[in-house]
């Protein structure tokens, strides 16, 4: 019989910021790696420490401490600090698929600039684990994933024999991503604390080892054994190696050694059994009781959410690709400036900060750095196209009085869309504002009609916008103000190619009157593909004219209690929902024009103003949520709902937004989308991944809420049609299978305490202020090959934008594409340049569970089009044929990283 080995592994869990705001948790940071110093200077025994598999430990010292860089870079090159293989412990969920890759690129680079990367894709307190990260660590050269939570682990006393498909044997398994790319997986059974703390006196120590030995013998797959030394912020055990010493001097048939991720892990590759568990996709605790998922911190601070959304749409889907676009014509392309915008929203990526559970003070702090990275991508934006404009040929307009301007479009799709441009007329560069101001007001507006580049006349609403101050930052001289006479123009951009730009220009003309249409009907909104009527209790009946199917009585509100905490939903014993349904509304036609119809539904409804007295003491005596009494407050207070329901000329999704001013607390809002479809399984946006899952949960789970996680949308189908329902930052639904199928969507959750091990009050999660959300209801027909409600979904998240240029020479045609692609099933994910290379990258994910293709075009100015991954890596080039086309087998859900050259 082999010796078993106890290997204990040094750590402390850092949540950056949680129940203390970051720098309070800092401090103790600091303190913490000036005792590992010591340690490894002073203690023989004392042989390494995981700094928790992120990088972001070492640049948060040393700001404190920069005289010591070259002490942590001696350590961690010497195998004392293992550090990476991630910048922050993210969130998986909430972080959009770039978002995991750039933290992993920033993370791998920071660790190699110290000295070496911890090839072990680290979650120790994940909230679940997104089905593709294998795939996505595998690709990045990591050599296993170790993970808390997800995984049911059975123990060998299971009398059943075998495993469900989320559980496991072992803490020691196969975990497989959906395209079958697999990784060793340790799961902490026994917890990432369960060697914390180890006594030095013998009898308390035979005690000690005598139950931990026992536990983890329960699943251990092989006789190496994993305690890890640690917990949340704990302080690093300076006694370690007489710990050791004595467990040794007590067990001469075990060995304990102080070891590290890096040994564990190749003694478990070594000596595994031939046959372990596996798992495969998501891993969201689905086999267990759902009171553990942590789901609904998905919907705590709704208001973050929408803000990280918004950060990262800003990052990943216009400053990257326009900067990619300028590049290309010959702009020097702004890596450190985006690392840094990156980096700067990474720092609110980690769980405890993106989820919305942690104290008030580290909400606000959050709020500040999404400001901070928000306005360098908009800078970053604004310059590239000011770039690309400026090299764009307009001198065919020289004949015309005509003001030029580009709409870009970064999707990966050729779109059409409404978007509003705005277009100065005339401007006054001088230091007299106030006579300039008085000249632009006088200035007459010029009938104007908007052409497209064939010299199309486009159907229009041009505004007088008034005069406007703005100033011009030149690069060889001090700033210039001016005043500006100013038109906004709102239309339908038809056909603006994928990933390019297409100009259009406001002419003036002798008379611009222009025949009017209107999408608007007797009793709602139509037009070639959907029609949409509205009923006196705020509902709207939309019909998808493609498939035949109507939906009735879509897009009401329910609310409900929540009594629980940040992290939990918990709805009060007896509650029952108030919906919007039972109230009359009123409707008022907004907007009228020939590319868009606008109907407001406004509604009041009574909600009780908060919870009752009795939750308050609950929450002080940290009484358990399930077993709380506390019920909703006697007392009711109006609250209005608006909501705003466009139908554009071409559209072929129906585009709400809804906006209250929330006054109450203690309950959650949700819009009930009701299907009627007849299916058990629905598809959700994930992490590289399109997800299906069951409609309804195991039979093991008993929480009554059945709350997941998408990311830009839930959809759902059966033989003939399907919806999907696209959103921007709503990152919680359920399906509710007693009402239609209906899709329910998280729009507000507001609670009044973090929860978790101690009593920390958070009134500002209760959300107290102006809110706002938006989604698209976009209906289709599954036998339509020729429409994809889920390119439309992901178009979605992505705004058009649009810029002013001149009427000039340049080098650049008036509409063009930077990539030229297609894959049926097959979705851009990102389009940049490679990390601190001028190769341009695009990524894709087969969304598909079936074998695809992918073609791009190769044009004269790629020197080469190479196959890499995602921190890429160059690996071998891709042959065009005879007419310029690379294609590329694509397996089932694969993502796919293209280099060019």
């Amino acid at each position: 019989m082999s010796k078993k080995i106890v290997h204990i592994i040094s750590h402390s869990h850092w949540d950056r910021e949680w129940y203390l705001p970051f720098e309070k948790h800092r401090l103790k940071l600091v303190e913490l790696i000036d005792n590992c110093f010591e340690l490894f200077e002073n203690s023989d025994g004392f042989q390494s420490f995981h700094l928790d598999g992120q990088t972001i430990v070492l640049d948060d010292y040393l700001e404190i401490k920069p005289e010591n860089r070259e002490k942590l870079k001696k350590y961690v090159k010497e195998g004392k600090f293992l550090v990476g293989p991630w910048y922050i412990l993210q969130d998986e969920f909430l972080t959009s698929s770039e978002s995991n890759v750039r933290n992993l690129i920033v993370g791998m680079e920071e660790a190699k600039e110290f000295g070496e990367v911890c090839k072990v894709g680290y979650f120790p307190d994940a909230f679940g684990n997104a089905g593709q990260m294998p795939q996505v660590l595998k690709q990045a050269g990591m050599e296993a994933v170790v993970f808390g939570r997800g995984v049911r682990p059975v123990g060998l006393n299971n009398t059943l024999g075998e495993t469900g498909e989320y559980e496991s044997f072992y803490s020691e398994m196969i975990w497989n991503s959906p395209d079958g790319s697999g990784l060793l997986g340790i799961l902490f059974a026994n917890w990432y604390n369960n060697g914390a703390e180890i006594p030095v006196e013998e009898e308390v120590a035979k005690k000690y080892w005598d139950k931990r030995i026992k536990d983890v013998l329960q699943y251990a797959s092989t006789d190496h054994l994993l305690l890890m030394n640690g917990c949340d912020h704990q302080p690093v055990q300076k006694n370690i190696a007489e710990a050791i010493e004595v467990a040794n001097r007590l067990y001469p048939e075990i060995e304990f050694r102080h070891s590290n991720f890096n040994e564990y892990i190749q003694c478990v590759k070594d000596s595994k059994k031939d046959k372990l568990s596996e798992v495969t996709g998501e891993l969201t605790s689905q086999a267990t009781d759902g009171w553990g998922t942590l789901v609904n911190t998905t919907s705590a601070r709704v208001y973050l959410k929408q803000l990280n959304r918004e950060n990262e749409v800003a990052l990943e889907n216009l400053a990257e690709p326009l900067a990619t676009f300028a590049a290309e014509s010959g702009s020097v392309y702004p890596h450190e400036t985006l690392t840094y915008a990156w980096k700067k929203l990474m720092q609110n990526h980690p769980h405890d900060s993106i989820c919305g559970c942690s104290v008030d003070e580290v909400h606000r702090e959050m709020e500040t750095r999404y400001q901070k990275s928000l306005q360098v991508s908009e800078e970053l934006i604004k310059d590239s196209m000011n770039q690309i404009g400026s090299r764009i040929d307009t001198s065919d307009l020289n004949e015309k009085e005509a003001f030029p301007f580009v709409v870009y479009n970064t999707s990966g799709w050729e779109r059409t869309g409404v978007i509003k441009a705005s277009v100065d007329i005339q401007r006054i560069y001088r230091h007299d504002l106030t006579d300039s101001y008085r000249i632009m007001k006088e200035l007459p507006i010029m009938p104007l009609v908007l052409t497209d580049t064939l010299g199309k006349q486009i159907p229009c609403k041009i505004t007088d916008a008034g005069v406007r101050f703005g100033y011009d930052l030149p690069d060889d001289k001090f700033r210039q103000p001016y005043m500006a006479r100013t038109v906004e123009v709102s239309f339908e951009a038809e056909a603006v190619p994928a990933l390019g730009y297409k100009v259009y220009s406001l002419q003036v003309v002798d008379n611009a009157e222009v025949k009017k249409e209107t999408l608007v009907i007797e009793d709602g909104m139509e037009n070639a593909y959907l029609k949409v009527t509205f009923n006196a209790n705020g509902t709207i009946n939309l019909l998808d004219k493609v498939s035949g199917k109507k939906y009735d009585q879509m897009c009401y509100y329910e609310n409900t209690g929540d009594i629980g905490n940040e992290y939990i939903y918990v709805q009060p014993q007896g509650d029952k929902a108030i919906y919007s349904t039972s109230y009359s509304s009123n409707l008022t036609l907004v907007e009228d024009e020939s590319y868009r119809t606008t109907y407001q539904i406004t509604q009041t409804i009574e909600v009780p103003e908060s919870a009752d007295d009795t939750l308050l003491e609950e929450q002080r005596c940290m009484m358990d949520l399930r077993k709380r009494k506390a019920k909703r407050s006697s007392r009711l207070v109006p609250l209005t709902i608006t909501t705003y329901v466009s139908l554009e000329k071409d559209g072929r999704g129906v585009k709400v937004r809804t906006e209250f001013d929330n006054k109450m607390k203690d309950h959650r809002l949700r819009v009930i989308l009701p299907t009627g479809l007849d299916t058990k399984e629905h598809f959700a946006d994930s992490v590289f991944e399109i997800v299906t899952r069951p409609n309804q949960h195991s039979k093991e789970w008993t929480n009554p809420s059945g709350c997941e996680h998408q990311q830009s949308f839930v959809g759902i189908q059966d033989e003939n049609a399907g919806i999907v329902a696209a959103n921007f930052g709503l990152y919680e639904y359920e399906i509710l299978t007693e009402k239609q199928n209906a899709l329910a969507i998280t729009l507000l959750r507001a609670v009044g305490e973090l929860g978790d091990w101690g009593v920390f009050p958070t009134p500002e999660a209760q959300v107290l202020k102006h809110c706002a959300v938006d989604f698209e209801i976009i209906p289709y027909s599954v036998q339509d090959e020729t429409f994809d409600p889920i390119a439309k979904a992901y178009q979605f998240q992505m705004p058009l934008k649009a810029n002013q240029i001149a009427v000039q020479e340049g080098t650049l045609p008036l509409e063009k594409t930077y990539l030229s692609w297609k894959g049926q099933g097959i979705y851009l994910t990102g389009f940049k340049n490679k990390h601190k290379s001028n190769h341009r990258i695009a990524r894709f994910i087969n969304g598909s569970g079936k074998e695809g293709s992918l073609t791009i075009t190769k044009t004269q100015d790629m020197k080469a089009v190479y196959r890499s991954n995602v921190i890429e890596e160059r690996f071998y080039d891709l042959i065009a044929d005879d007419n310029g086309l690379i294609t590329i087998p694509v397996k089932p859900y694969e993502i796919i990283t293209i280099g060019i050259e």
